[in-house]
Formats: C-alpha cells, structure tokens, sequence
C-alpha cells in the first residue's frame, strides 16, 4: 500500500510530497514496479532529491538480508537494503572491512553501488565497482537479471553509478578487505595554504587513505590552509599492549542528538571564520602519528544523530565537484576566492586527491575533489551557481550523489557521457520504468 508522505534526502531539501510503498517481498516488489515510473529509496542518505519519485518511490527498507558471508576469503552476498553500519558489525570481528566506504556508515549497499560510492582511499584504490563480482536487478519486464564485468556486461557498466535508473539492484556480491585490528594509524599534517595541502597529498600517494579539511574563509598567503589526515589500517603488532587483548573492540560512543532546527543566524560569516580558525588551531595541536578507531576516522559524523538540523528548518545542499589533475590547482584557487570574498563559508569543507576513473560512470576522475556544505537559502544557492562555472571553466563534473539544485544545462555541459546514457535509456526502455524526480529535473 502506498503511503503520501512528506520526502526529502539527507539535505532536507528540497521537500516533496510522494508516494512511497514499502514492499516485503520480491513478489509484492515486482508488482509495484509494474505501477509507472519509480526509483529504489534505501536510507535516505543521498543529500538531494536522487531517491525520489513523486508517484512511486519504492522503500528497499525489507531487503536487508546478509545472504552470504565467506570468513576465510572475505567474499560477501547482501540484499541491497542492508546498511552499512550492520554490515560492519557482522564482518569486522572476522577481520573484515568494506573496501570503499563514503563519510557515513548509514548508507545501503545497493545506494552505494548506484551511486559508485568513493573514499579516502580512491587514490589508490578507485571507487566501490573495482570490488563489486556481480549484482542482481529487477529490470524493464520485472525479471531478475545478473550482470558483471563479464555477463551482461552493458547493463553492470551503465547500472554501477546510474543512480537507479537503470533498474531495482536487488542482490550485491562484494569483495571485503582483510584488516588485522579496529583502529586507524592517523597522521594529521597542518598546511599554511592550498599550494602546501597539494604538495602533501602529491607525496602522500602510498598512503591507503587521506583527506584534508580545508578553510574556505582565509585569504593571501592563507587561502586554502588546511588539516591533512592520512591513515593505515593497524596491525596487530602495531597496536599498545593495553589494545592487544581486544583488537577489534572500540569503546562505545555516547550518542549525541541535534534535538531541532538550529536557528538560521547560527551560520553566519563571524560564527564560520571562527569555526574555522579554532578548528585549524585545535587540529594543528594534534599533530603526528596517533591511533584511532574506525569509527572516530571514517563516520565522525555520524555521531551525532540529526546532525543535518545544524543548517536549520531550510535545509542545506552540498557542493562537490572534482577538476581534472592538470587545472585543479587553478579552479581550487578560483572557488576558494569567490567563496571567500562572498563571506558566505561553510563548517564541512573536505578536499580529497582522486585516482583515475573507476567505471564508465563513475563520478571521480584523476584530480582534485572539493566538497562544501551550505545552508539552502538565496544568498548560498547564488553562490553555487557561481562555483558552477568555475567548474565548467576547468572542465570538472559534479556528484549527483550530492545534488540537489544543479541546472540541467550545468548538468549537460559538465559530463559528456551522458549522452550515452541518455541513449541508452531511451533504447533499452529504462527511462520509462525508472526515474527520480533528480533525473527529470536533469533530463537525463
């Protein structure tokens, strides 16, 4: 039965009324695809409006079974509703962890095999397809189809990083990796400005994961002065005598909940550059080599419940995009300056260095990624808009995973191969079973 509810992602905006079925079964789930144009919805945790479809989105919410799991190779076979955080639970004991992971551990598995999540570690390791044996999808005429790199090979390709638009992911087999203990070897290195954050992440390519924070609000010598983090899984005998006897336990954290909307003045330019200044010199503190958990290094956030109330009953988008190594220096520079001179910062600003692109339709290319988080009213949307054709100057494309308020002609002129999928769509009769309320807005 389908319910009329009020939706949005994880941004809060923007807000649609849906109407969203929650199916139990395989079954009851292939009827409902039958109903129209529809699109999968997993936890809600794309930002924007990716998971949703006015006449039918299609919670994946009951199809959260760990169907397999091999504890001597690592090889695992989930539904696609399955959560990542209770994902982690079951195989990190074994010594399992997931091979790509995004900023939160309360995605699904089928969410981040549509959207080919990335990590810290694209660098070395690319995005969430290189990991990924084979997946299951409902399709056009509601049959199961199973497609890989090697079967069905065209339907994987365009599936990987399609954002649901080819089809219902119903079953993932994915390739874990092995790790020894619980905790992180992190390195903090401070950078004076954007020139400095480079030059670490260029020397710092053997490292399996970095990220830097970045402040988008100083100016001259400072501009860009970032808080770089690079980490190795620990081993065993990496660990103090006190971790030893408990490798892969973690203390538990209290939980933190944002209990409302925090007021709209809160994020202003006096209380940003603040921020900013008091977390550069906190993390300039905490500097060198120092052991932390999973949890703590990869999902900080998620620590707080409702977090995303910070930016107010509004709401907030983000902005991410990646420039192409050769001109990333040149399009940072750019878009830090708007930023800067707009006074309009954010207190989610992370930089990350990409690898070569994974998948046909994967979002990262080999270059830089800058990431900003602002609250969803006029002045900021503006400003983004701005940030749009800086990105388009430097030949960047942008995250669907992360959008929200994108024009469909930014969306166009950005990313080239789309064409295909458009095509391809149209051809195969996907863009008539399978759209979100992103993809129109988008005309993909």
């Amino acid at each position: 039965m389908k319910k009329n509810i009020k939706l949005s992602g994880w941004g809060r905006f923007p807000e649609f009324d849906c109407n969203i079925s929650t199916p139990r079964n395989l079954e009851e789930l292939t009827k409902i695809t039958q109903d129209g144009p529809s699109i999968a919805r997993g936890n809600g945790r794309a930002y924007g409006d990716s998971a949703l479809n006015q006449q039918n989105t299609i919670s994946m919410h009951n199809f959260n079974r760990i169907v397999s799991f091999n504890k001597t190779s690592g090889q695992v076979v989930v539904e696609a509703g399955v959560i990542l955080a209770d994902l982690i639970d079951i195989i990190l004991p074994h010594g399992w962890f997931p091979p790509v992971t995004p900023g939160t551990k309360f995605v699904t598995i089928g969410g981040m095999a549509a959207a080919d999540v990335h990590g810290k570690n694209h660098h070395k390791h690319g995005s969430f397809a290189k990991f990924i044996d084979w997946i299951e999808i409902i399709g056009t005429d509601g049959k199961i189809v199973r497609c890989s790199p090697h079967e069905n090979k065209e339907l994987f390709d365009l599936t990987i990083g399609g954002m649901g638009l080819t089809g219902f992911i119903i079953c993932i087999s994915l390739r874990l990796r092995a790790i020894e203990t619980g905790w992180i070897k992190q390195s903090v290195i401070p950078a004076a400005n954007l020139s400095e954050v480079m030059q670490i992440f260029d020397k710092s390519q053997n490292a399996t994961y970095s990220v830097a924070w970045i402040d988008c609000l100083t100016s001259g010598e400072k501009l860009g002065r970032s808080l770089v983090m690079l980490g190795e899984h620990a081993k065993y005998e990496d660990l103090p005598e006190k971790k030893r006897d408990c490798p892969y336990d973690i203390k538990v954290k209290k939980e933190i909940t944002m209990p409302f909307n925090a007021p709209s003045f809160i994020t202003n330019r006096y209380s940003l550059r603040l921020f900013n200044t008091l977390y550069y010199w906190n993390g300039k503190r905490k500097t060198g080599v120092r052991f932390v958990d999973w949890d703590s290094f990869f999902y900080p956030l998620d620590t707080i419940l409702h977090w995303n109330r910070i930016y107010g009953r509004s709401g907030f988008a983000q902005f991410q995009c990646v420039l192409p190594l050769n001109r990333s220096r040149e399009g940072l520079l750019e878009m830090l300056e708007v930023t800067r001179k707009a006074g309009l910062g954010s207190f989610l600003s992370t930089l990350k260095r990409f690898g070569k692109q994974s998948s046909r339709f994967s979002f990262p290319m080999e270059g830089f990624s800058l990431a900003l988080d602002f609250p969803a009213n006029e002045k900021y949307l503006t400003l983004m808009e701005k940030l749009d054709s800086i990105v388009l100057k430097y030949g960047g494309r942008f995250y669907l995973a992360k959008d929200s308020r994108m024009p469909k002609k930014t969306f166009h002129n950005s990313d080239l191969r789309i064409v295909d999928f458009i095509k391809s769509r149209k051809e195969k009769g996907y863009s008539k079973k399978f759209s979100s309320i992103q993809s129109n807005r988008l005309d993909i």
